[in-house]
């Protein structure tokens, strides 16, 4: 049940922003400097990291929701806020040190960085919320992914 619309709505909002930031370095690098660079068999095709990551902010924006409306535990849930906060900052710099700056080391260390923050973050929001913390799993699991991506274009183009 959403007892706060506005507030789900508004955490939405802001997770997919983060999205259209992180876009903005990326939708002008893969046409011409992505579209070139080696890459790993296991590659997606590029088609589907949009619609992946929609619905991951949009996830992220509901788990975003459930914890700040939880009103179970505040000591609680200040930690996982601000620890939320920090992967999503961590999310838009993976975006600009990649494919903005063209660091493919510097993106790994960065995205290595953002994993264990999503890992924080994840935790701290199962101590407020179950359901939150469960809704966190597919954008790690998609970090890994992309974690591994950016380790091995890393080595193929060193």
């Amino acid at each position: 049940m959403v007892r706060n619309l506005s507030a789900l709505i508004a955490f939405i909002v802001l997770c997919e922003l983060a999205g259209v930031i992180g876009s903005i370095f990326t939708i002008r690098a893969i046409p011409n400097w992505y579209f070139v660079l080696n890459k790993p068999w296991f590659t997606p095709p590029n088609w589907l990291f949009g619609p992946i990551w929609l619905i991951l902010y949009f996830l992220m924006g509901l788990s975003l929701y459930l914890v700040f409306e939880s009103k179970r535990n505040r000591a609680k849930e200040k930690p996982a806020l601000w620890a939320f906060g920090v992967q999503l900052i961590l999310n838009v710099l993976w975006s600009v040190l990649f494919f903005g700056m063209h660091y493919l080391f510097y993106g790994f260390v960065e995205i290595v960085l953002l994993w264990i923050s999503i890992a924080v973050t994840t935790l701290l929001f199962f101590r407020v919320s179950k359901a939150a913390a469960y809704l966190l799993l597919p954008y790690i699991l998609w970090v890994t992914i992309a974690a591994s991506l950016n380790y091995y274009v890393f080595l193929l183009n060193a």
